[in-house]
């Protein structure tokens, strides 16, 4: 902690960097996803190799998020946040000039590494700079940061990939870092957490190994096959890694991840509420700008506007979520909108392939407006379920959860799509096509299959993303009833403890 109050005007500084520099993050997330189809045109790669385009990002965000809030304690809020910052804008710079699929897979999960530091020294500082009832403010404009970047992000990115080319889109993701970096450097106060103790090197590596292991048998599993040695060995592999990751946190003094907090049911509850917006929200971020742009031939504009529909409501709904809990409490509305994103699910299950995209619209909005509910107050609730001297710990969890589940959470729908197209293909070269589907390749699909038209192809394409959308329908719908289940002592708790949601419901991460 800084040993002095920070001046408002250097918080505001402060405020002002944090908040530029959260843009780039949902924007490299969507971006990312929009520029796919045009990569793999430039670049060519296998299906595999698109898919770790978005997927080494988030798992080297996720996997270190932790371990980066313990490096800015130890060594400073400051610094860590100007690393982060400068890190991932030049290698913004280097994924602009990739030379091919392979360089550009490991530029992303380097950035996704900056990116952990970022946001973990940028939320430090922040909580560092402010206090009370600013830092509720502070934190709930740090969230609407990442709504507007998630809302223009896409539009923006389909805009330059469509006139510049895809390799814009990391360059201005620079540009608006560089931006940010200049004001950290001139104006931000740099703060540390005396009582911090070390990196915990063994968890940090034990639960990175965990995620990656995991995610790469689940995206080779449709190739490979499910009882292949290597996908069955990664598969047990991440086993061991997560039994020693959590041997480790059980004998640490001071841990990483603190394991005792899984007895509150309430906070494992609180856990659910990113996992099911995960499979009802995030993962169609990415597989509707691969559904538009390389399976319907549609315009990178003309599929980031789509996309408005799907991410505006999250600049209004959580905002409202955060006013109608003083008359619903958190645990109902958080169930509320996961059964009206259901919904939306199931309404945009009945959309073909090739469709007006107006014919979008309400299915999308309707998505975006139900997981927006508990968008808006899942923040607030990891720290109001468990007590109060255990809440730093609680967010932390709480923002590894959803950043991480975002990553593994897509290479399983990405794995189930692939495996639902394949059953269509009686050919030895199904899953291979199926996969190349599965990344919006269309046309490396039809060389594998010449047999099989366009029509032909995106009909396959349809009937499997139907069903997928089925599972994720009903995976929400389980969920929202477990979410009633494990927060049902929500509504006992103390007026102090449903303020404190209310409070910080709007302080979102990406």
């Amino acid at each position: 902690m800084s040993l002095h109050p920070t001046p408002p005007q250097t918080a505001g500084w402060t405020l002002l960097a944090v908040c530029t520099a959260a843009l780039i993050l949902p924007l490299s997330f969507s971006g990312g996803a929009i520029a796919t189809p045009a990569i793999g045109l430039d670049l060519g790669g296998g299906p595999l190799a698109l898919l770790w385009i978005t997927n080494a990002f988030m798992l080297s965000f996720g996997s270190l998020l932790m371990a980066a809030g313990a490096l800015a304690d130890r060594y400073g809020r400051k610094r860590l946040f100007i690393c982060g910052v400068g890190g991932f804008g030049g290698v913004s710079l280097a994924l602009g000039m990739a030379p091919g699929i392979v360089w550009l897979d490991a530029l992303r999960g380097l950035q996704g590494v900056a990116a952990a530091a970022a946001l973990a020294g940028g939320s430090a500082a922040l909580a560092n700079a402010f206090e009370g009832r600013a830092r509720t403010t502070a934190f709930s404009l740090l969230g609407t940061s990442f709504g507007i970047g998630l809302a223009l992000g896409p539009v923006l990115a389909g805009w330059l990939i469509e006139h510049v080319g895809w390799r814009a889109v990391f360059v201005c993701g620079a540009l608006i870092g560089g931006l940010a970096l200049l004001i950290a450097l001139a104006k931000m106060e740099e703060s540390t957490d005396p009582q911090a103790s070390g990196l915990d090197w063994q968890g940090t590596l034990s639960f990175t190994a965990t995620l990656v292991l995991f995610t790469w048998g689940i995206l080779a599993a449709p190739d490979s096959g499910w009882s292949s040695a290597p996908v069955l060995g990664m598969l047990g592999a991440a086993l061991v890694c997560m039994a020693v990751f959590i041997a480790v946190e059980r004998r640490a003094v001071r841990p990483m991840l603190d394991l005792s907090l899984f007895r509150y049911p309430r906070f494992v509850g609180v856990q659910l509420l990113p996992i099911a917006t995960c499979f009802c929200f995030v993962v169609l971020l990415i597989l509707l700008p691969v559904r538009f742009i390389g399976i319907e031939g549609r315009s990178e504009t003309r599929a980031g506007l789509i996309m408005l529909a799907l991410s505006a409501p999250m600049l209004i709904v959580p905002y409202l979520a955060g006013v109608l809990i003083r008359w619903v409490s958190a645990r109902v509305l958080s169930a509320i909108g996961l059964l009206i994103a259901a919904a939306g699910l199931l309404l945009l299950s009945r959309v073909g392939v090739g469709q007006p995209a107006r014919e979008f619209i309400v299915p999308l909005l309707v998505i975006g407006a139900g997981a927006g509910l508990p968008w808006g107050l899942m923040d607030g609730l990891s720290i109001s379920v468990v007590p109060k001297e255990r809440a730093g710990m609680a967010s932390g969890i709480f923002s590894t959860t959803r950043v991480a589940g975002e990553g593994v959470a897509l290479a399983i729908v990405s794995a189930l799509l692939a495996q639902l197209m394949q059953g269509h293909f009686a050919v030895d070269q199904g899953a291979r096509a199926a996969q190349y589907l599965a990344a919006g390749d269309l046309e490396q699909a039809r060389r594998l299959l010449p047999e099989l038209s366009r029509a032909a192809l995106g009909d396959v394409y349809r009937q499997a993303f139907a069903m997928l959308l089925y599972c994720l329908a009903a995976l929400t719908v389980a969920t929202s009833l477990l979410v009633l289940w494990f927060l049902r002592e929500a509504n006992t708790q103390s007026g102090t403890s449903e303020q404190q949601t209310r409070d910080s419901g709007l302080a979102r991460d990406p």
